[in-house]
């Protein structure tokens, strides 16, 4: 048995930092995982797209881990980072977008979108108990993503 959660989020804010800085940054996958927590392994699959490893939650067999595939594909003249899932990667399937924005010289608008479903090996009568608890992490997992990033400049 296994259900499958979908998760929506998209966050807007400033990173006080050059365009090309922040975009140089979003656009590097490995520099910019490295600020987005919990994860265990970041696998190069070749041409610009990695399978993401998250730590496992939970306690032996009862421990349940996200992993999922993404290809990315980075535009800087159109301010924009978009990546789509690889198909036949783990129990995830994600794709989002960065919009990113020149907000003068000293500072960068971001706007933030992606899209998960996430699919768990447990009894199709946690779903209601176990959905709001994924969403509400993946939500915590992001807005960390978003203060890491913010420091980090």
């Amino acid at each position: 048995m296994a259900i499958t959660v979908s998760i929506e989020l998209s966050r807007e804010f400033e990173i006080p930092a050059g365009y090309d800085e922040v975009f140089d940054l979003l656009a590097d996958v490995p520099r910019s995982a490295a600020h987005f927590p919990k994860v265990d392994k970041l696998v190069d699959l070749g041409d610009n797209a990695y399978r993401w490893e998250m730590e496992k939650i939970g306690v032996d067999k009862h421990a349940i881990q996200s992993v999922y595939a993404s290809k990315y594909y980075a535009d800087k003249d159109a301010g924009s980072i978009t990546w789509e899932p690889v198909k036949g990667e783990g129990n995830g399937v994600v794709k989002g977008s960065w919009s990113i924005r020149a907000n003068g010289d000293s500072a960068t608008a971001l706007k933030f979108k992606t899209t998960a479903e996430l699919t768990l090996p447990l009894p199709s009568l946690l779903k209601l108990a176990i959905s709001p608890v994924i969403k509400h992490e993946f939500n915590s997992l992001v807005d960390t993503y978003v203060a890491n990033l913010k420091k980090a400049f």
